[in-house]
């Protein structure tokens, strides 16, 4: 039988699975010292554990989770529990990968919890907490009384949020300027001659949506506009139902000028309810929309665009979480990220 050629990077393989001291062996370092590298330890240059990262990739070493777990008591996971409504996936993909990104180069892991709309949002953080399945917890769709955040202080455990709660003080987080964004906006329809606006909001029971409705409100008070905010649909809502709410708006009151969207779907199916209406975009009226995609512009460039920076949103609540889980004791890393332009057409 012919003997097989010796691996072009010059490492030892012999057909078993790599260990710690497989790594030892070929970059010369001693099992603690590789061990704590791979741990990520403050006491070990960057150098060192860049070297013995590409050994162990090089090599195909995967760690034993449940052996790590055991050694130190705790997981080099952190969890994303994130929604999983359908009109939402698109962008929770954009973060989900923004996320992985930031933590391709530590040991930890990113596995990911899915919440259905019928779902308990407790539940799934409880689950990892009592199961010790994560060493830190990252959510969305935030509440100012957020049970979940509620429940992780109590018990000490590792979080960062997509959003800010009523304790954001206490906690990292990565949120948006809703209230901004609205008063923003709405100075931009004013400018363009719109006088009767329509907020699409989230639901008004998450925390960024009450900001968009207050900042909303403000910024129509003090240009002497009028803002409906809608009730009976949500910006997460199904397209073809938001579009027939934008048509039968339309059919109601024909002074309907402007809309303010908080998000992608809601904006393209506002657009294609109006239009069904004879109404074109940019003429009878005008749409201000919020997205972390890039997308409006290139459907319907007279869209205005705000947009929201989701892989900087991932990078800081990798690092935020990371942070939470290494330094407790540090102040929580938290950022706000603010509007001030919209985007341009090019």
């Amino acid at each position: 039988m012919p003997k097989s050629n010796p691996p072009s990077d010059g490492l030892p393989r012999d057909g078993k699975k790599p260990t710690l001291k497989t790594i030892a062996k070929a970059s010369g370092m001693a099992v603690p010292t590789v061990s704590r590298a791979l741990s990520d330890a403050p006491d070990i240059s960057e150098a060192t554990k860049k070297k013995v990262r590409e050994i162990a990739d090089a090599l195909g070493y995967v760690p034993n989770r449940a052996g790590v777990r055991l050694r130190t008591g705790r997981t080099n996971v952190i969890s994303l529990v994130m929604s999983a409504e359908r009109e939402m996936m698109t962008q929770t993909a954009r973060l989900l990968t923004s996320l992985g990104l930031a933590l391709r180069e530590t040991h930890y892991h990113l596995n990911v919890s899915p919440v259905f709309p019928d779902d308990d949002p407790l539940r799934a953080v409880r689950y990892i907490v009592e199961n010790q399945t994560a060493a830190c917890v990252i959510f969305n769709q935030v509440e100012p009384e957020d049970k979940r955040a509620e429940y992780l202080i109590e018990r000490n455990f590792p979080f960062a949020t997509h959003g800010r709660t009523k304790w954001a003080d206490q906690h990292p987080y990565y949120d948006f300027d809703n209230f901004a964004f609205s008063e923003l906006s709405l100075a931009e329809l004013a400018a363009r001659g719109r006088k009767n606006i329509v907020l699409l909001a989230p639901p008004l029971a998450q925390n960024y949506a009450n900001d968009m409705v207050n900042g909303a409100r403000h910024a129509a008070k003090a240009l002497g506009i009028q803002l409906h905010v809608a009730r009976q649909v949500q910006s997460n809502g199904l397209y073809k139902d938001l579009r027939n709410w934008a048509a039968q708006k339309h059919r109601e009151d024909p002074t309907i000028d402007g809309f303010l969207c908080a998000s992608t779907n809601a904006t393209m199916s506002v657009v294609a309810g109006m239009e069904s209406c004879g109404c074109t975009v940019g003429q009878e009226f005008d749409v201000v929309a919020k997205e972390g995609l890039h997308m409006l512009k290139f459907v319907r460039p007279e869209i205005i665009v705000v947009q929201e920076d989701i892989e900087a949103t991932g990078v800081f609540l990798a690092k935020a979480a990371l942070q939470a889980i290494k330094s407790p004791d540090l102040p929580p890393q938290q950022f706000l990220e603010v509007p001030t332009e919209f985007v341009t057409w090019e």
